[in-house]
């Protein structure tokens, strides 16, 4: 594979990503009533933690587009990595095995190949 091709595979999944990730930041963020009813209504964490959760990812994904800072974007994707384990086992000990369920699980392979191609680069 070429270094053009592993850049643009890169920039591709990580802008995906990251734009999948702000998408959703945006409404915790701001702590929507659609945010604290799955959140807190259906999972059952806390209401306070809503916003944190959403500028984190905001952040996580700021960290993850700028080029450089490399042992913050290793935090970052630690950290997205946590979040979508994390939101699978909590969605799977409410709602059992679902098929929205695993769909964390899904965003976590863009991410995981995001996190692939940064190493490749």
């Amino acid at each position: 594979m070429t270094a053009k091709t592993t850049n643009l595979l890169y920039w591709i999944f990580t802008i995906l990503f990251a734009g999948l990730m702000i998408v959703s930041a945006v409404p915790n963020a701001l702590n929507t009533e659609e945010s604290r009813e799955i959140i807190h209504g259906m999972l059952g964490y806390p209401v306070y933690i809503i916003p944190f959760i959403g500028f984190a990812k905001i952040i996580g994904s700021i960290v993850i587009l700028i080029p450089g800072l490399k042992k913050i974007k290793e935090w970052a994707y630690a950290g997205f990595a946590f979040d979508f384990i994390f939101a699978t086992i909590s969605h799977g000990a409410v709602d059992g095995m679902i098929g929205q369920t695993f769909f964390p699980l899904l965003v976590f392979g863009i991410l995981a190949i995001s996190y692939i191609y940064y190493h490749k680069l």
